[in-house]
Parts: structure tokens; sequence; C-alpha cells
């Protein structure tokens, strides 16, 4: 399955995150587990439309790298946001209270998976289904 069936696929299931019990601790840790891998899909779908539109940066291994490339290709991305899911993806590893645990949640609903969608929404406006399905 191609990076970009399977970003779409995880982010219907992400989307029901506001639907759960948010106070569950198990909930809580799934929600930044499928946090985290949507974000990975998601830099790793931007650097495959990177290097379709044959930029050299889509080369990094770095979803760092590949974000500052696509801030500065595509109107679509904000820059300061994606860095910091990127931040919150890292750190989401270390989360090892309630509370810390909560913010992040808190974060990935109100900010995070709007910025998936978006990403998505302007993706498919930007290529066509044929270019995406080999993404």
């Amino acid at each position: 399955m191609a990076k970009y069936d399977n970003y779409r696929s995880q982010l219907a299931a992400l989307r029901q995150a506001p639907e759960k019990d948010l106070s569950d601790e198990f909930i809580q840790n799934g929600i930044i587990g499928k946090f985290s891998l949507q974000f990975e899909l998601a830099w790793k779908l931007l650097q495959k439309a990177l290097q379709y539109d044959g930029r050299v940066e889509s080369a990094a291994g770095s979803p760092r790298t590949i974000i500052k490339a696509a801030y500065s290709s595509y109107d679509f991305i904000d820059e300061d946001l994606w860095l910091s899911m990127l931040d919150a993806r890292n750190e989401a590893l270390h989360v090892y209270n309630s509370d810390m645990a909560r913010d992040l949640v808190d974060d990935i609903i109100s900010d995070f998976i709007p910025a998936f969608d978006s990403l998505l929404d302007s993706l498919e406006k930007t290529y066509p289904a044929e270019v995406l399905n080999t993404f």
C-alpha cells in the first residue's frame, strides 16, 4: 500500500480521537501512538511530493530537513506548527505522567489533526490522483 493510502487510512482512525474517553490513560496512549505514526507518514509523504517535484532535499532522511524544504516549496505548510509536531513526536516517547499525556492529546486534537487534514486536502488539490497513488 502506498504512503498516500496509508496516510488517508490512518488519518481516518486518528480523527476518531475526540470521540473517545480522553481521561482513560490507555486511550491517551493509543492516540499518542496514532499521532506518532501519522506524523511519520506525513513527513514521508512530503518527501515523496518533494521528490516528484525534483527537489534535491527529498534525498534527506531527516524529517526536519523535509519539513523545512516543504515549507519553502509549498504555501500550505506552516513551518512552526510542523516543527512543533516533530518535537511533540520526539517527546512522545518520554511522556511518563498523565498530565503530560493529556496535554499532548489536547494538542493532537486541537492542532495536529487539523494540520494533517490540511496536508491531505492540499496535496489532493495540488496533485492528480494518479500521481498521489504513486506516493
